[in-house]
């Protein structure tokens, strides 16, 4: 594992010059393995937490905000392109309460990790996978991937000892797609909720097996370990220019979108609001809550909804809502409902989080 010293001063790096930066970065990332440091595991290293992923669209939300509340954020690199990434986004929150730390680590190598994770007291679990040459840029074989990365993060949050929580994010694809024939309808979709193995398989639905098989995993470590973890649902990330931002979750999230449109659980949350959940539930974790957490916040089931959502994400709109004939008619009512209740009670009580916001 290599990491930024402590000694190094976030605010002084991120004003010093371009070249100046660059060669500070690589030394970072060419630096020999060093201690990782001693911290005191009730108080030091509080807001101390490392991220599988922050460079994504989604960790760099979570990283921006967890750095507005003095958090210190470690986060996972493995090339120097992603240096460059962290460069850019310590100007962007130069003035910021917290601090960014670089360390290297494999997902695929659980000893990587636990070295990685030394000294945090929490874990966000957000990486996801993409795969060039599979449908949509996500396959079969990714969505194995993401269960076995999955395995290693809880297994490496169990065996480090500063850490005493994760937060995974997940996907409400782990909880919707279920078969309507075996359900008493209408069915309300929530946290209880699980999708089905067979039907995601059946329908080729890789990223959905893959965010289902990743979250059973880490549920079934976390309840054998005894280990304190929470899941966020999220729906369809969506912002302005999503698919620039983010393509292949959009495009392997939106395979099946003409029969979640048809059902009445096509839903989109919006990537500010999702990031802030995050922090909301990370930091309500110190207390009782835990567990798993469905987020959105718009349900797309009108004809001008999907057309918005088309532009949004460049997606054929037919590709969304299917037949125009067949959804101009069809019947009002749908099969099932969506419940984000327990996180939008969460989300409404008074917190520093939403005085601060």
């Amino acid at each position: 594992m290599r990491i930024i010293p402590k000694t190094e001063n976030y605010e002084t790096v991120s004003v010093s010059t371009a070249t100046e930066r660059r060669e500070e970065d690589e030394k970072w990332f060419k630096r020999s393995e060093k201690p990782v440091y001693t911290y005191d595991l009730d108080e030091d290293n509080a807001k101390v937490v490392c991220i599988t992923d922050g460079l994504t669209f989604l960790g760099r939300a979570i990283v921006k905000r967890l750095l507005l509340h003095g958090y210190t954020v470690r986060v996972i690199v493995n090339v120097p392109d992603d240096l460059e990434i962290l460069r850019v986004m310590r100007d962007e929150t130069a003035t910021f309460h917290g601090r960014i730390e670089a360390v290297t680590a494999k997902l695929t190598e659980t000893e990587s990790l636990v070295d990685a994770f030394d000294g945090c007291n929490g874990v966000f679990h957000t990486s996801g996978f993409i795969d060039p040459s599979g449908v949509s840029g996500y396959s079969k074989y990714m969505a194995e991937l993401e269960a076995k990365v999955s395995e290693n993060v809880m297994n490496a949050c169990t065996m480090t000892q500063s850490v005493r929580r994760c937060l995974m994010t997940s996907s409400l694809l782990a909880c919707l797609w279920q078969n309507a024939t075996q359900l008493e309808l209408p069915a309300v979709i929530d946290h209880t909720s699980w999708s089905n193995e067979s039907l995601c398989k059946d329908k080729k639905l890789w990223y959905a097996l893959g965010k289902l098989k990743a979250e059973k995993i880490a549920w079934k470590i976390a309840e054998n370990k005894g280990f304190k973890l929470s899941t966020i649902c999220a729906a369809l990330v969506t912002s302005t220019n999503i698919l620039h931002h983010n393509p292949t979750p959009t495009i392997a999230y939106l395979k099946g979108a003409e029969e979640m449109y048809g059902h009445g659980v096509l839903a989109t949350v919006d990537i500010n609001t999702l990031a802030k959940a995050h922090l909301r539930v990370y930091e309500e974790m110190n207390k009782a809550a835990f567990g798993r957490y469905v987020c959105f916040d718009k349900v797309i089931t009108q004809e001008y909804e999907a057309e918005e959502l088309s532009k949004e994400t460049a997606i054929n709109l037919q590709k969304i809502r299917g037949d125009k004939y067949y959804y101009c008619y069809r019947d009002s009512t749908t099969p099932f409902s969506l419940s984000n209740r327990r996180l939008s009670s969460l989300m409404s009580t008074t917190s520093p989080i939403s005085c601060l916001d």
